[in-house]
C-alpha cells in the first residue's frame, strides 16, 4: 500500500511497477564490475553478456582466472550464480587467454576457447581498460 498526501492508495498501475522493476534491474547491471581477472600469470578468460531478464539492457563483462583449470566453462559456472542472484541473465560470448604482468602493468589478450569459440578480444580489451586504466593492454588473434 502506498500513502499519497495522507490517503492510502491500494493499487499501483502495472506499467509504473514494471518501469520501477526495470530501472532496478538496470541498476543491477551497474553493480557488476566490467572486469575481474587474476592479479598475475597466464590464464583462461571469458567474455560474458549479462542482461536484464525480459529486457533489452545489457553489458559485457570479462572474467579470467587460473582456477579454471583446463576449461573455460569452469569460469562460466563460477560467474553465473552471483549474476543470476541479481536477477540478471548471462550468456558466454567466447573466450581466450590473458597474460597479466602486474609488475610491468601489461595485459595481453589472445587465443580462443574450444567450447565457446574466440571472444571478440577488442571488446574484452575495452572492458579491461575501464578497470586497468594505467596498463598497456594489447590483443592478438594468435593462439599462443
Amino acid at each position: 500500500m502506498v500513502c499519497v498526501v495522507g490517503r492510502a492508495v491500494t493499487r499501483l498501475c502495472v506499467p509504473c511497477t514494471v518501469r520501477i522493476f526495470t530501472v532496478a534491474m538496470a541498476d543491477a547491471l551497474g553493480k557488476v564490475p566490467d572486469a575481474e581477472v587474476d592479479p598475475e600469470g597466464t590464464f583462461k578468460y571469458i567474455l560474458v553478456r549479462i542482461k536484464v531478464k525480459d529486457g533489452t539492457e545489457y553489458k559485457d563483462i570479462v572474467r579470467g582466472t587460473k582456477s579454471a583449470g583446463q576449461y573455460h566453462n569452469h569460469i562460466f559456472e563460477k560467474v553465473t550464480p552471483p549474476i543470476t542472484a541479481l536477477g540478471l541473465e548471462c550468456n558466454c560470448l567466447g573466450g581466450g587467454k590473458i597474460e597479466h604482468n602486474s609488475k610491468d602493468k601489461k595485459l595481453r589478450v589472445f587465443g580462443e576457447s574450444t567450447g565457446y569459440g574466440k571472444a571478440d578480444h577488442s571488446v574484452s580489451v575495452e572492458k579491461l581498460k575501464s578497470v586497468f586504466k594505467d596498463y598497456e593492454i594489447t590483443w592478438s588473434d594468435d593462439k599462443e
